[in-house]
């Protein structure tokens, strides 16, 4: 577990509730004994939503509370934490039964999602809030506070656009996997230049992870982050 625990940079006084929560219930269901994670991500589903209000409450004083809770959604839409998921690459540490392996678990959408909100509520009952916040800020800070969320690319458009440059171009760069469950790659392109790769198990899912990606580079690179 130490090697997730550097990802995330959290390191659990008892380990147990980690590994319940990368546990899911197809494992569970293999392994009487053993727990899944269902409890703790309904914790941390509560938790993170605190958060990240507590965030958007003092990042947007001037917003109304409509606004606010707009903002909130989409920042903790099943999307989002599937993107945050996988750039921890949180489903390699998962611990799946043989239907969902073969199923190719480890890259579902849902699976990956839940055991994000799993890992939040297992760190906030190991460490208490202010090591949810230790682990949830450098995600946080990096998302965009907008209502409307999913169409990565017409944000990385606009916000290119903005700066007097071109539309950015896409193109499948690998497509690997049976023909049920193929992983596309794609990369963003900018006058030529890379500016991100994205995965997803379509060309539309990829092209919108990429622009996600190089959205969050580019807002990073301009902070001086």
């Amino acid at each position: 577990m130490s090697e997730l625990e550097n990802i995330i940079g959290y390191c659990f006084k008892n380990e147990a509730i980690l590994r319940e929560a990368l546990t899911h219930k197809s494992f569970a269901g293999e392994h009487r004994s053993v727990r899944h994670n269902e409890r703790l991500e309904f914790l941390g589903d509560s938790i993170l939503g605190a958060f990240v209000a507590d965030y958007i409450y003092r990042r947007c004083p001037h917003s109304e509370e409509g606004v606010l809770s707009k903002i909130k959604s989409n920042l903790v839409s099943r999307h989002n934490l599937y993107l945050w998921a996988k750039k921890l690459d949180l489903g390699r540490f998962l611990r799946l039964g043989h239907g969902e392996l073969a199923a190719g678990g480890r890259q579902r959408d849902s699976i990956l999602s839940n055991a994000m909100e799993a890992v939040i509520g297992a760190v906030y009952l190991d460490g208490g809030y202010e090591a949810v916040q230790k682990v949830a800020l450098p995600w946080v800070v990096t998302q965009p506070l907008e209502q409307d969320g999913g169409d990565y690319k017409s944000q990385l458009q606009e916000f290119i656009q903005k700066r007097g440059r071109n539309t950015p171009q896409y193109e499948v760069v690998q497509t690997v996997g049976p023909e049920h469950n193929k992983i596309f790659t794609v990369e963003v392109l900018l006058d030529g230049k890379r500016l991100a790769l994205g995965k997803g198990h379509n060309k539309k899912q990829a092209e919108q992870d990429a622009a996600h990606n190089a959205y969050v580079h580019l807002n990073q690179k301009l902070s001086g982050k």
